[in-house]
């Protein structure tokens, strides 16, 4: 969050899920320091699994710099065990980021790859091919 605050980026992404719950994770930290993202989840159809492979977004003011955050429909629910994380919801979330924010500096955490189980070598390769061309940066997320 720090470099996020700290003007670093254009545009944030974290990956969420269909659920408006933004309860744990990076997501729970994303709601506490960012509200209006939380508002901008709260916006959509809490259990619409429509909204994977989709992001709502919310525009923030931090000395006197613009900062988008995406919140990134990338798993439709967070209960059970197993894998939460949907490879091909993420491929959809960043070719829209793409299209949408080409050109601007963009930062993301090991989305789907914490709490959703996903395998962070395959969701990074997906991330690299659909940003291809893009100023984009991993960011470790640190509680």
């Amino acid at each position: 969050m720090r470099k996020a605050q700290a003007g670093e980026f254009d545009v944030i992404v974290h990956g969420c899920n269909c659920y408006c719950t933004m309860g744990a994770g990076i997501a729970k930290t994303i709601k506490q320091v960012f509200p209006a993202a939380y508002q901008a989840d709260l916006a959509t159809e809490a259990g619409d699994k429509s909204k994977l492979g989709y992001y709502s977004a919310a525009k923030v003011e931090i000395d006197n710099k613009s900062l988008i955050i995406l919140n990134g429909y990338t798993q439709f629910d967070w209960r059970g065990p197993g894998c939460k994380a949907d490879y091909e919801a993420i491929r959809q979330v960043f070719r829209r980021i793409k299209q949408d924010y080409a050109g601007k500096r963009i930062g993301y955490p090991a989305i789907g790859a914490g709490l959703a189980g996903g395998e962070w070598t395959i969701i990074a390769a997906i991330i690299e091919e659909e940003l291809l061309g893009e100023d984009h940066v991993f960011v470790e997320w640190q509680k």
